[in-house]
């Protein structure tokens, strides 16, 4: 990503010389603005708004292709998003660069400025062409006017709810308007609510298609077919099976086609793809063909290429033949259709501090349209949720079945979020979604700031060298096994980190724990105890092995026993990186 800071003073250089690192940029002069232009993603101005939109307006033709501009003040109270927030990417880089500087970002974006999701944005995520008025979508979506219609169950992010009389249509599809009826801008639908018998015709509803690359087409030939032949074929496809030419994402062949002149003027030729005739031979399909075989050695060229390319680009999504072969003069044209999988993310929140939340957290929260977790740590971040999430929450004891419940959700093709706390792969929710979850599902894991590293912190660096982490928890492993562990990781010396120490009806685990690394290690090896780690209420103590007493220990806590050469120095926990102690440190 190439951006561009542009300062004429000295606190706008000071500034742009805080961003840079961080954002992989380069400070230029103004006068190379022109020339820098068609090759920026992203140019930070830390100029008045006036000053930068003279700069920048001469240069801006089209906010598909122009790079997103953000404008910071000479005080750096404010990153303004001035140009290309959604397409250019000035939002985003708004929100980067005021984190930066500790300012406040300004975003005008309409559906930005409310948490919706704008059409923008939606068109990118899907690599949607467009037919009807975005604009006039867009607004409607945000008055709550719009209509969203995903026949092909695309995992949308959140949408607002439909709360008043309709007047727009936002339809997700790979399927050609019908001629001046259904499915055009501003053409109500014969049949319709607009057409109803004996009643005067309500005001049109206004449709938007967007129209996402899910085709594959499979092209097969005689040698020197015409182009014009191919042409008609691939149009047939639209004309007969009513498949919109633009969500055609590639076309496949048997590799004796790679050079058929005819395929290749009548198509875009990289977005050709060829198969060696024993691959397409393992296809299984509809309408195989003895002729074909006996001469290329595979049954099917059309229909099996479609459907290998489609798996192929699919990545493990399903794929279907949507038009079986079609018979062209000396040509054979079908199609096969990529289908959305469900969309998983396993969020990890943190510790429960927001400032310890990565920003992807934040992020996948607001991409899904439906978020399962615990109740209480939904309410941690339901602010963060864009209107028309919905949300499943339930109570303490039962993550196995808010595991499964995501996993059942992204399965029927939603965009869900699984949160929990700290890691969420670590002891918490990634495991059990991912027992369950098979290749339908896209899987988004979103690391977090796990217990043993925000307790550690707090403490100093007791896992500066080899550490262990153990539940004591005998809800999910039995005791034995768990003590076997323990004396293991105290016979090896490790660094130990005791995750679930103590609870109300678990009092005594962790004091035989505790005994057990006493049979290993010094007297005053240091133990530390970290309880609500980021959180109000947080308690950080320290003391020896000898004398660490469990009782002051909960369900809350996090404990850290350090290993022979863990050492207190100025009242931090510190484990060396080597095992050499200097004199002095000792």
């Amino acid at each position: 990503m190439t951006i561009a800071l542009f300062a004429v003073t000295d606190a706008g250089r000071r500034g742009a010389a805080e961003v840079a690192g961080p954002l992989g940029a380069t400070r230029h002069e103004l006068g190379e603005l022109a020339e820098l232009w068609p090759r920026l993603d992203g140019a930070v101005f830390f100029l008045a708004t006036g000053a930068t939109v003279r700069l920048v307006a001469p240069l801006l033709a089209d906010k598909r292709t122009d790079p997103g501009v953000v404008c910071v003040d000479e005080a750096r109270r404010f990153a303004v998003a001035l140009a290309g927030g959604h397409e250019g990417g000035a939002n985003a880089l708004a929100t980067r660069v005021a984190a930066l500087l500790g300012a406040q970002p300004v975003i005008t974006t309409a559906s930005d400025a409310v948490g919706s999701t704008g059409l923008d944005p939606l068109v990118h995520l899907l690599g949607a062409a467009v037919d009807g008025d975005l604009a006039a979508a867009g607004t409607a979506l945000l008055d709550g006017a719009a209509r969203v219609e995903n026949p092909l169950g695309f995992p949308l992010p959140p949408v607002p709810p439909l709360t008043g009389t309709p007047r727009h249509t936002i339809l997700v599809t790979d399927a050609a308007a019908r001629g001046t009826g259904a499915g055009q801008a501003g053409q109500a639908i014969p049949g319709g609510p607009g057409h109803a018998r004996g009643a005067e015709r309500p005001s049109p509803l206004a449709v938007t298609r967007l129209v996402p690359p899910t085709l594959v087409v499979g092209i097969g030939s005689a040698r020197g077919v015409p182009a014009e032949a191919v042409a008609a074929a691939v149009r047939r496809l639209e004309t007969e099976h009513g498949l919109d030419p633009r969500a055609i994402r590639a076309y496949a062949s048997v590799d004796l086609k790679a050079d058929e002149a005819g395929i290749l003027a009548a198509i875009a030729p990289a977005q050709l793809r060829t198969y060696p005739a024993a691959v397409l031979a393992a296809v299984d399909v509809p309408n195989p063909s003895e002729v074909v075989r006996a001469e290329i050695g595979t049954a099917s060229v059309a229909e099996a290429a479609a459907l290998h390319a489609a798996a192929e680009l699919a990545g493990g999504a399903p794929v279907e033949l949507v038009v079986e072969k079609i018979k062209g003069a000396n040509v054979t044209v079908a199609a096969a259709r990529i289908r959305p999988r469900g969309r998983l993310a396993i969020v990890g929140l943190g510790p429960g501090a927001a400032d310890l939340r990565v920003p992807r957290a934040e992020t996948e929260l607001r991409r899904a349209s439906i978020v399962v977790g615990l109740d209480q740590y939904v309410d941690q971040v339901r602010h963060l949720l864009r209107p028309g999430t919905e949300v499943h929450a339930t109570g303490l004891g039962e993550e196995e079945q808010r595991a499964a419940d995501a996993v059942a959700l992204a399965g029927k093709g939603h965009a869900v979020a699984l949160i929990g706390s700290g890691d969420a792969g670590v002891y918490a929710m990634a495991s059990p979604a991912l027992q369950g979850a098979g290749p339908d599902i896209d899987v988004i894991g979103v690391p977090g700031v796990t217990a043993a590293l925000a307790a550690a912190s707090l403490l100093g660096a007791p896992l500066g060298h080899d550490h262990v982490l153990i539940s004591l928890s005998d809800l999910h492993t039995p005791w034995p096994v768990i003590e076997h562990r323990v004396a293991a990781a105290a016979t090896a010396d490790f660094v130990t980190c005791f995750y679930n120490p103590r609870s109300r009806d678990r009092h005594w685990q962790l004091g035989a724990a505790l005994d057990a690394f006493r049979a290993h290690r010094p007297p005053t090896t240091p133990v530390g105890a970290v309880r609500q780690a980021g959180r109000p209420g947080q308690r950080v103590w320290t003391a020896p092995l000898a004398e660490f007493d469990p009782t002051e220990v909960d369900m809350l806590t996090t404990v850290v026993v350090g290993s022979s050469v863990t050492r207190m120095i100025a009242g931090r926990m510190v484990t060396p990186r080597g095992y050499r102690w200097t004199e002095r440190q000792s």
